[in-house]
C-alpha cells in the first residue's frame, strides 16, 4: 500500500493547524488525529447541496452561501444544478485551502472556483452571515464535523441560538439553512426548532453508492 505523504500545512486563525496529505490519487485533510475530509468520500457533502436546492428550486436567481470550501464537493454539486443566473458565495476561513484547490487538488476541484457564478470570500462565514440580511436563499455550513467548534472554538457561535437566528435573518423567505454533521445531535435539532425553523433530520451515507458511514444533514426552513 502506498504511504501517506504530507503535502502542506496551514494555520487556522485562532489556533490549530490543518494538514493536507495524499496517497496516490487520494487526498485527506486532517486536524490533529481527526480526518475532516477524504477525496474518496463525497456523498453526504454533495447531498448537502442537492437536498437544499430541491427546497429552493422555485426561487428566482438563487444565491447560495457555502461555509467551508474543503475539497469542493458541495460547491461542485451545487454548480451542477444551479441555473445560469444563480450565484454561489464560498466563505473559506483558511486562505491555504483556496490555494490547495488551485494547486495540488486542482484535478479534484475541476476549475469550479473559476465558474462565473462563484465568488470566493476568504474570511469567517459567521461574520459574513452576521452582516447579511435577506441575502441568501440557502446557507450551507460544513465548517466542522458537526454542530460544535471542532475546527475552532469560535465556530460554536454558529450553532448557538444566537448564531441560528443570525442565519435565519440572512435568509430570504422560505430559505434553507443546511448543516452537515458526522453524526446526529438531538440538542441541536431542538435549537433549530426553538428558533422557529421547520427542521428535517436526514441521515446520509458518506459514499456515493449508499455505503460508508452514516452522516447527518439538517435542512431547516426559514
Amino acid at each position: 500500500m502506498l504511504p501517506w505523504i504530507q503535502l502542506d500545512t496551514a494555520a487556522i486563525p485562532g489556533g490549530g493547524e490543518l494538514r493536507l496529505k495524499s496517497r496516490g490519487t487520494e487526498f485527506s485533510i486532517m486536524l490533529g488525529t481527526n480526518e475532516l475530509m477524504n477525496s474518496r468520500l463525497s456523498g453526504s457533502e454533495e447531498a448537502l447541496a442537492t437536498l437544499a436546492f430541491e427546497r429552493i428550486s422555485t426561487h428566482k436567481r438563487p444565491h447560495i452561501l457555502i461555509g467551508g470550501l474543503g475539497m469542493g464537493f458541495t460547491l461542485r454539486a451545487a454548480l451542477a444544478i444551479l441555473p445560469a443566473d444563480g450565484r454561489i458565495t464560498i466563505a473559506e476561513l483558511v486562505p491555504a485551502v483556496v490555494d490547495w484547490a488551485r494547486g495540488p487538488m486542482a484535478e479534484i476541484h475541476k476549475g469550479s472556483l473559476d465558474d462565473p457564478r462563484v465568488t470566493v470570500h476568504v474570511g469567517d462565514v459567521g461574520a459574513l452571515i452576521a452582516t447579511s440580511k435577506g441575502q441568501f436563499d440557502a446557507i450551507l455550513l460544513d465548517v466542522d464535523n458537526g454542530p460544535d467548534g471542532l475546527t475552532r472554538e469560535e465556530n460554536d457561535s454558529l450553532y448557538s441560538h444566537d448564531g441560528i437566528r443570525k442565519s435565519k435573518t440572512a435568509l430570504t423567505r422560505g430559505g434553507i439553512l443546511g448543516i452537515w454533521s458526522s453524526g446526529p445531535d438531538p440538542r441541536f435539532t431542538r435549537r433549530l426548532r426553538d428558533c422557529g425553523l421547520t427542521t428535517e433530520e436526514i441521515p446520509t451515507r458518506a459514499g456515493k453508492t449508499g455505503r460508508g458511514m452514516k452522516h447527518m444533514i439538517w435542512m431547516a426552513k426559514a
